[in-house]
């Protein structure tokens, strides 16, 4: 790297790895925000940011997985605890409604519990519907939905952070 430019770019590049890992964490897209800005840089400086396609192949591929992850993770908990797929389904609807509602309170904590709590009340709920279910048992597959809702926010924001740790260093290499 032998330009001002790559330098700044470079940087940018860290910095949006550092946002992203943030927003990510509040349940925001932040390893999208990191990947766009990271392939922008590298279109804006043509071969001076990275010498190959591959640290941005990678990128995309592991945020595809903790978009995976992230979707499917209170679906998981809610089975494991004995749920149906009805369960698992309100478990995901609930999830994304609880972090909009804990949004305002404490970002990004806010975000994280209400997701979490979101994620285990959606499945109580889908279980205990029409009294399928009693709500001792649902409540189980609740707290399986939670859990797994939780399991997976600190799994995507360890993928988010690999993925700013790749892009920043092939950024600079």
């Amino acid at each position: 790297m032998s330009t001002t430019l790559d330098i700044l770019a470079g940087i940018i590049i860290t910095l949006a790895g550092l946002a992203g890992v943030v927003l990510t964490l509040a349940t925001l897209p932040g390893i999208w925000v990191n990947v766009i800005v990271a392939l922008l840089c590298w279109w804006w400086r043509g071969d001076g940011v990275y010498e190959s396609w591959w640290p941005a192949g990678v990128a995309v591929a592991l945020g595809i997985l903790a978009e995976i992850v992230e979707f499917g993770a209170s679906a998981v908990g809610a089975s494991k605890a004995g749920g149906t797929r009805r369960g698992a389904i309100v478990s995901i609807i609930g999830g994304v409604v609880g972090a909009i509602v804990g949004a305002p309170f404490l970002p990004p904590i806010g975000v994280i519990v209400g997701g979490a709590i979101g994620a285990g009340v959606g499945a109580a709920i889908g279980e205990s519907y029409d009294g399928r279910m009693p709500w001792r048992a649902s409540a189980k597959v609740g707290g399986g939905a939670a859990a797994g809702r939780l399991l997976a926010t600190v799994a995507k924001t360890a993928i988010a952070a690999v993925i700013a740790l790749l892009l920043a260093v092939a950024a600079f290499t």
